[in-house]
């Protein structure tokens, strides 16, 4: 499984430790390091900004502009995939229009699959697209709660054919071991490191790293220390009671 670690991650340093022999995510919100990306990273995938846009509460994606940005690096050798715009809290109509007229192909392009939208939807995604994200949204957008757990074993259903999808998956916001030892994702991704290395208050005992760079490959290191898992056999045992 394939973890990308999201960006902006500062001081520079920082950002040159985590992602060297690893592999990076940088979001249309803050490109700016996506030259240090290319450059250093095993591979990068591009995220179109839909989530903070969602978090501010205003605004929608530039989809020009993220197109353009995409064109920039997709012929680039380190390029993996981007996401294709969505609108988080949209209705159906209007992400599946939003997938339905982008006009990159489907082999680096992914459509993000809402969690509060139908299975149908879902269903078709793993019918037509080699890769499909998953996003959490709606009643389901807090990560790891009893009710997100009882939608994604609804979500494996559709997906998986004895226990192993029959697409690639890819996890936004969900490189957390208690996740994707569970589910059988081809990637995840997070923005842990860059949010994590420069919280002081986080980083207790008597061998304290002072270097915001040596904190990222510890983070990064232990994140890609867990394994991930190879097939969808249900839910953990704590997530039980919600087939009771």
């Amino acid at each position: 499984m394939i973890r990308y670690h999201g960006g902006p991650i500062t001081p520079e340093p920082a950002a040159l430790a985590c992602w060297k022999k690893s592999h990076a995510m940088v979001s249309f919100a803050n490109p700016q390091q996506s030259e240090l990306a290319f450059a250093v990273a095993d591979s990068v995938a591009l995220d179109n900004g839909a989530w903070p846009i969602f978090a501010a509460g205003k605004g929608e994606i530039d989809c020009q502009a993220y197109l353009e940005w995409v064109t920039q690096w997709y012929r680039h050798p380190a390029f993996d995939w981007h996401l294709i715009p969505d609108v988080i809290d949209g209705d159906e109509d209007k992400n599946g229009e939003l997938v339905e007229t982008w006009p990159l192909e489907p082999a680096i392009s992914v459509p993000v699959w809402h969690m509060h939208e139908s299975l149908d939807r879902l269903k078709w995604f793993a019918d037509e697209w080699p890769r499909v994200a998953i996003g959490s949204s709606g009643e389901f957008v807090t990560i790891g709660t009893p009710k997100w757990w009882g939608r994604i074993s609804e979500a494996m259903e559709v997906l998986c054919v004895d226990g192993q999808p029959r697409v690639k998956l890819h996890g936004l916001r969900q490189m957390d071991p208690e996740i994707f030892s569970v589910i059988p994702y081809a990637s995840v991704d997070s923005t842990n490191v860059a949010r994590n290395i420069g919280i002081d208050s986080a980083w207790t005992g008597s061998y304290i790293p002072k270097r915001k760079e040596t904190r990222a490959m510890l983070l990064r290191d232990n994140i890609e220390s867990h394994a991930s898992a190879a097939r969808w056999s249900g839910p953990i045992a704590r997530n039980m009671e919600l087939f009771g």
